[in-house]
Formats: structure tokens, sequence, C-alpha cells
């Protein structure tokens, strides 16, 4: 399978409540976030919210759709939402948001491994596309947001997370 581990970074100037509460209520994604094709809850989980399960199905510029499950694993109101991934990808996605002034910003760690057999035969030569994609339907979240908010998208910008420490094997002289 092929790792991929992203951050995106959206500055929004807007309230971290009103930031924070749309991105929550992803049910509501597919009217603001254009390539989000559907968002299906699928178990409510615990009052709180944890342990939901809601299926995505995802369209971009790629002529392939992904469709996955999310269940919510944490939920830090205001703070960060997590969820753990399995379908055509399987990971972690997780929401983190913080404010400063006037501006709200949102970082989002997208660290998944593509299950489907195509994806991973074609990783070595279209994981520059495959990343691209992934930015560039960020970048529309970002986007439909600030729309969705009325609010003034400042800045979006993407990387990639550092790589996993190697764990280190002691071997014992014998």
């Amino acid at each position: 399978m092929a790792d991929y581990r992203l951050i995106t970074h959206w500055h929004i100037e807007a309230p971290l409540h009103d930031v924070y509460n749309t991105i929550f209520h992803s049910l509501e994604w597919p009217s603001w976030w254009r390539g989000v094709i559907q968002v299906q809850e699928c178990t409510s989980g615990r009052e709180d919210g944890i342990g939901s399960v809601r299926r995505y199905i995802w369209k971009s510029r790629l002529p392939y759709r992904l469709s996955f499950d999310a269940r919510t694993t944490r939920i830090e109101s205001m703070a960060v939402l997590e969820a753990a991934v399995t379908g055509d990808l399987e990971g972690i996605g997780r929401w983190l948001f913080s404010q400063s002034g006037a501006i709200t910003t949102v970082r989002y760690e997208w660290q998944v491994r593509t299950t489907r057999s195509w994806m991973n035969l074609l990783a070595p030569l279209a994981r520059f596309i495959f990343r691209n994609n992934h930015d560039a339907l960020m970048q529309r979240g970002a986007e439909g947001l600030a729309r969705q908010l009325n609010a003034r998208l400042v800045a979006v910008s993407h990387t990639d997370l550092p790589p996993e420490p190697a764990s280190c094997m002691q071997y014992a002289d014998h």
C-alpha cells in the first residue's frame, strides 16, 4: 500500500466557533465543498459523537471516485476532531483548530494509505498526481468554507508530515 502523510492549513477570517461547527457538521459538506459528492451517516455513535460512522464519497479532477468510512475517535470541542478511516483509504484524519485575533487556523492532518490495487500499482509514478489532487480538493474546501461563512480566506498551505521515527531494534550481544 502507498502511504501519504499530508498536512493542510486553512487560515480564515471567521470566528473559531463558526469554522469548527461548519466542519463538525460534515453531513452538510456537499452543499459547500466542491468535490464532496455525498456524506451519509451509517452509525450515530454515542451522544457525544464518538463512534459515529459516516461514509464519504469524493470526486476530483481525476477520473475516479474515492469512498471511505470515517469512525469518530476523538472530539475536543473547538479544538480537535479525529476519525479512523477505512475503505479506499485507511488511516487517520485529524482536524485541529486554533484562533489568533480574527483569524481561525484549521490544520488538517491526513495519514492514510491507499487500498485499491490500481492506486498502489501506480503510486510510484503517480504519487505526485495523487498528492496534488488531494491539495486541490482541500483548496476547494477552504474556498467553499469561506463562501459558506461569508468570510475572507487568508491563506491555504500544503505540506507533508515528517516521517514517523523508525523503530530501533536493539540487538543483544551474545
